[in-house]
């Protein structure tokens, strides 16, 4: 391990209760900015080792892959784990996809045609910005579906999430949990920034309206689609640092329990050392 964090400290509780989490709070590590820093500057090497091996087992015909999935209020700092976090390994080993707004041509099949397409192949750690869980949680809040559909819909993620398991990808489900107001904070510093204006989206406010309504929805999908296999883990984000730590975390400990070891050469190792010395 590269720190001290407890993640099962993380993981989604049942029944789910988000306004008793404090999103300002570091549960399961002890020190402050500075150790945080430290700590997810040290594991950096340490996985990308991991998501090099995984990388190099594909290439002998390995077959496991991770997903890390991303959800979150805006500004809660997914793009920020994606560069600080993800961005430590080789990109040649990363799938990553943003899911905006769907089109016309996504609108006209289920809704995890788009999320098949995008999936990791072999060897590789994808990660997912917004995801499916867009069409339970946005579409519960603005009644884009029926509650039935979207009922059904919990029981149809369960399934797919199952069946990437058994096929052999390991998924790591992760809330970063922000607070309203620091989340007002983010968008002020943003407008008070020319250089940060393109990050800002006017449809935030629209969204930031509805935030009870949000943290309601986010609860009932937590607690429906929650399982062993497929577990969710409610990051609190008020601190950047202390989210790309979590985050970081939860991926080196997926990664090591897959028991990782380079592929042995397909040829005579000495044989190749002789040929090469003698050239």
């Amino acid at each position: 391990m590269t720190s001290e964090l407890d993640t099962q400290l993380l993981r989604a509780s049942h029944p789910l209760d988000l306004a008793a989490i404090d999103t300002s709070s570091t549960p399961g590590f002890d020190g402050g900015k500075k150790a945080g820093r430290a700590a997810l500057e040290s594991g950096e090497a340490r996985l990308a080792e991991l998501q090099e091996k995984l990388f190099a087992e594909s290439t002998a015909d390995g077959t496991r892959s991770v997903l890390l999935v991303l959800q979150a209020m805006d500004t809660a700092g997914k793009g920020g784990v994606v560069s600080h976090v993800v961005g430590a390994v080789d990109p040649q080993g990363v799938a990553l996809h943003a899911f905006k707004s769907p089109t016309d041509e996504e609108k006209a099949h289920d809704f995890l045609w788009r999320i098949r397409k995008q999936l990791p192949a072999a060897g590789r750690l994808g990660v997912f910005d917004r995801s499916h869980y867009e069409d339970v949680l946005i579409h519960r809040v603005r009644g884009f579906s029926t509650p039935e559909v979207i009922e059904q819909r919990y029981g149809t993620i369960r399934d797919f999430e199952q069946e990437l398991v058994d096929a052999g990808t390991t998924v790591i489900k992760v809330m970063l949990h922000i607070g309203a107001d620091e989340q007002k904070q983010r968008l002020t510093d943003r407008l008070a920034d020319p250089a940060k204006h393109w990050k800002f989206n006017p449809g935030d406010l629209d969204e930031r309206a509805f935030w009870p309504q949000y943290m309601e929805a986010y609860q009932i999908a937590l607690d429906r689609t929650d399982a062993d296999s497929a577990p969710w883990y409610v990051i609190p984000a008020d601190h950047k640092w202390f989210a790309r730590l979590a985050v970081q975390t939860l991926l080196i400990e997926a990664l090591e329990r897959l028991d990782l070891d380079w592929p042995a050469a397909d040829y005579d190792v000495e044989a190749e050392k002789a040929r090469l010395a003698a050239s």
